[in-house]
């Protein structure tokens, strides 16, 4: 288990929460260390799998992340991926400009670098400023900065629960 190893797919479980909140949270955020607690960490070198299980918290500056697991793999491209399983598993965020807080929830959070893609499944819900998304899936590319949420006849889920999103008025002035 090399310490280099441990610290790239640590990095990329930060930058799941964070790519998602990129264009609006506290840039000072990506220069402060990075600091993991969980019960467990373990690092499979050969198949380049690095697994964070127990009350698993990261914190990089503003940037609170809460899962009961985290799991990151690597394939030989270099593509990682990365999965977040929680009761919720749970994210919160500083904004710029004083525009308040960025938080997610989800039964399950995924990063995949190939896709530049987040996803957050099962009771998803983000918050950004006084904004809101809840559906039973979100997704987020973090290239084009296109959401969308689904609700539960989307997903297959049968409970028929709908999309809700709630948009503050533009006061401008």
């Amino acid at each position: 288990m090399t310490r280099n190893t441990i610290l790239k797919h640590t990095i990329l479980a930060v930058t799941l929460f964070s790519g998602c909140l990129n264009a609006y949270a506290l840039e000072s955020d990506r220069n402060q260390p990075i600091s993991i607690e969980a019960d467990q960490a373990s690092l499979d070198q050969k198949n380049q799998v690095t697994v964070f299980s127990g009350n698993v918290i990261v914190k990089q500056g503003t940037l609170n992340m809460r899962a009961a697991a985290v799991r990151v793999t690597q394939d030989k491209s270099g593509n990682q991926t990365m999965s977040a399983q929680g009761s919720p598993a749970y994210f919160r965020q500083q904004l710029d400009n004083n525009k308040g807080l960025a938080e997610g929830w989800g039964n399950r959070m995924e990063y995949v670098s190939k896709d530049n893609m987040v996803k957050l499944i099962g009771n998803a819900k983000v918050q950004r400023g006084g904004d809101m998304a809840q559906g039973e899936a979100i997704s987020y590319n973090t290239r084009t900065e296109v959401y969308t949420v689904l609700g539960g006849a989307a997903t297959g889920n049968k409970n028929g629960r709908r999309v809700h999103v709630i948009i503050q008025p533009n006061n401008k002035k």
